[in-house]
């Protein structure tokens, strides 16, 4: 730190208990009462370089005790007055940026101008405030942090603000450039080359590069006043708004205790992890931080981690902050919700009701910021969306992210008892119809809730499997469901019937892809392929097998689908016929078929007739196939 000396002579002040003494042969003729402390003194060094104390000792009568003057709102109290007896008596005292600030405003409250003798303290204090406090990022941060002691005479003038500036030109320059705070902080010498010096010699070795946080430690170690000041003083000069965000980050991480218990390893190993303060915070204060941490965070995505919002949030509910805090909170991880995870949703429910165990209301108002920001921009939309793309890449979008994300959620939250079937109906239906490829997830979801919640009536579950898509179940889901006693009989008939669906697609399009690899194999076996290519005829072998495997595997699948759904009918008919409708129609229409009654009869007979043909007929279609193949063959080779 870097220091000056004022005055020549040697240190003629003795303390005994709470009382200076001035050794100086002559006998003290003024006592001066600071606080606690007393200090015998003599009127003509004081009155000398004092308006203030000339006033004082003019108007001060002798009592018993000789002369005795108060000064009871001195800026930094009986030590700062300590020195500034020694300056009068011209004792040797080092100005520091501890000190500085002190001295100048006690020099400022007791008048201590040029008028009262030539080089007096108002004048040292600034030519050194000018010319090498802040001059330097170490020693304005120091005087910066003393300004709190004596704030008042500090903004009067105008030291606080001098301070910030100064600091706010260093952030926003690249440290690189200079010599602070690179040599501040990493302390080796440097030769005029730029290589680390020890003990004078070069070593060769560079210093390593500053980044562009290397404030942030220095800066979070100033009152919430201060550091809100610097803050904006920062934007105005022009500092990046990441970078700022990055302040806010590790200022919040090293006053909120909440925020460093879900601390991973990778960030509590990382240089910049926050020190815990030796005395925390009470609840009262760090919710006021909190909410003034959340109104200088930059309303920008991306800026700020997802998960780090996520436990302001959590500390927000707790501390019970304010209504307008917390719903900022929750816009802005709604404005980044597909980069949040399972973990961070899980946020435990901190009112004194306890309904349920989660958060789930929190997280709605979430998802519909979300929401409202995709279509706000722009948004991927059925319109703009294909069924290949949705099917093919279930990650496309942010918001087929926060689909899965949302029913991941639902999973864990359903086997709550408490958690009521409106609200988990809410949740699952604020997700969009086409954010969802695939509702696998929400089928799980759905299972895990009527499992947890076995006493919901036939027509709650009905309702609740609504929410789903028949049509979009994967055949793996579709068998599941097929077989599982707690999903509605109507549900289940779908099921059934769009797992045949499924499986007829499939099959034909083992069909399609076994022709070509047979007409693949007609070409390899002509002699068009060179011995030299075997490996391609033995592949070609191996896949035609696997899909015939495959397809047998899926005949037996659909005859047992077959059975279920003709047993099914033949009962559902029985039932039609005891209330008087005999009709196959009527009953599709009640199971809330979309396509008509004949179509379940239609596919048994073509499903038979395709049995048929994989026995005895199917030989005679591939024949007559391969001889009309053998003929466009010829006609090639023409």
């Amino acid at each position: 730190m870097a220091c000056m000396k004022l005055g020549s002579k040697t240190d003629a002040f003795q303390r005994k208990g709470q009382a200076w003494f001035c050794t100086t042969g002559l006998p003290s003729d003024i006592v001066v009462e600071v606080e606690e402390m007393t200090f015998h003194l003599h009127k003509f060094p004081l009155l000398s370089r004092s308006g203030v104390m000339e006033k004082l000792i003019a108007e001060a009568s002798e009592g018993e005790d000789g002369c005795v003057i108060k000064l009871t709102d001195i800026p930094g109290g009986a030590k700062t007055f300590e020195l500034v007896a020694k300056f009068c008596y011209g004792v040797k005292l080092e100005l520091t940026a501890a000190n500085v600030v002190y001295l100048r405003c006690a020099g400022e409250h007791l008048e201590m101008t040029e008028d009262y003798g030539e080089g007096n303290l108002i004048s040292q204090t600034e030519v050194f405030l000018n010319q090498v406090v802040l001059r330097s990022w170490k020693d304005s941060l120091k005087a910066l942090q003393t300004c709190d002691d004596v704030l008042s005479y500090a903004e009067e003038l105008k030291i606080t603000k001098r301070c910030i500036d100064s600091l706010a030109v260093k952030a926003c320059t690249d440290p690189n450039l200079f010599g602070w705070p690179v040599v501040e902080h990493v302390g080796p010498l440097q030769s005029p080359g730029g290589s680390i010096l020890w003990n004078g010699i070069s070593t060769g070795a560079r210093p390593k590069h500053s980044s562009s946080d290397w404030w942030y430690d220095d800066a979070s170690s100033l009152s919430l006043p201060l550091y809100k000041r610097l803050i904006s003083a920062m934007e105005s000069q022009g500092v990046k708004q990441e970078i700022i965000a990055g302040s806010l980050t590790y200022y919040a991480k090293k006053y909120l205790p909440g925020l460093n218990r879900r601390q991973s390893s990778i960030e509590s190993s990382n240089r910049l992890a926050p020190v815990g303060l030796g005395s925390s915070l009470s609840e009262e204060d760090q919710k006021l931080l909190l909410e003034e941490i959340d109104h200088l965070l930059p309303m920008q995505k991306g800026l700020v981690p997802t998960k780090f919002l996520f436990g302001l949030l959590k500390t927000a509910l707790i501390l019970r902050a304010s209504p307008s805090c917390i719903s900022d909170l929750e816009k802005r991880i709604g404005m980044q919700l597909d980069q949040a995870t399972l973990e961070d949703l899980l946020m435990p429910n901190f009112s004194y009701s306890m309904e349920t165990l989660y958060n789930v209301d929190c997280v709605l108002r979430i998802l519909e910021y979300f929401l409202a920001m995709d279509q706000g921009t722009g948004g991927e939309s059925p319109c703009s969306i294909d069924d290949e793309q949705l099917m093919g890449s279930p990650s496309l979008t942010p918001i087929t992210m926060v689909a899965k994300l949302i029913d991941g959620y639902l999973a864990e939250v359903a086997p709550d008892v408490n958690l009521k079937l409106p609200k988990f109906q809410a949740l699952a239906a604020a997700v969009p119809e086409y954010a969802r490829p695939l509702d696998d997830g929400l089928y799980r979801a759905i299972d895990i809730y009527l499992k947890s919640h076995s006493w919901l009536g036939e027509s709650d579950r009905e309702q609740l499997c609504r929410l789903m898509d028949c049509q979009k179940l994967s055949l793996e889901a579709c068998t599941h469901a097929a077989q599982n006693e707690r999903l509605p009989l109507r549900i289940i008939v779908q099921v059934l019937f769009f797992e045949q669906l499924q499986l007829r697609t499939s099959i034909a399009g083992c069909f399609l892809v076994s022709d070509n690899l047979d007409g693949g194999s007609r070409q390899l076996r002509s002699g068009m392929v060179g011995t030299n290519e075997g490996g391609g005829w033995a592949t070609a072998v191996r896949e035609n097998q696997v899909l015939k495997v495959g397809m047998d595997s899926m005949r037996v699948r659909v005859s047992e689908l077959e059975k279920e759904c003709s047993n099914m009918r033949q009962e559902i008919e029985k039932l039609g016929r005891s209330k008087g409708s005999n009709t196959w129609g009527n009953v599709s229409k009640k199971f809330g078929f979309k396509l008509k009654s004949q179509m379940c009869s239609a596919q048994e007979g073509s499903v038979s007739n395709q049995n048929k043909i994989n026995g005895k007929g199917l030989k005679d279609v591939k024949a007559k196939e391969n001889h009309g193949k053998h003929k466009k063959n010829l006609s090639i080779d023409e």
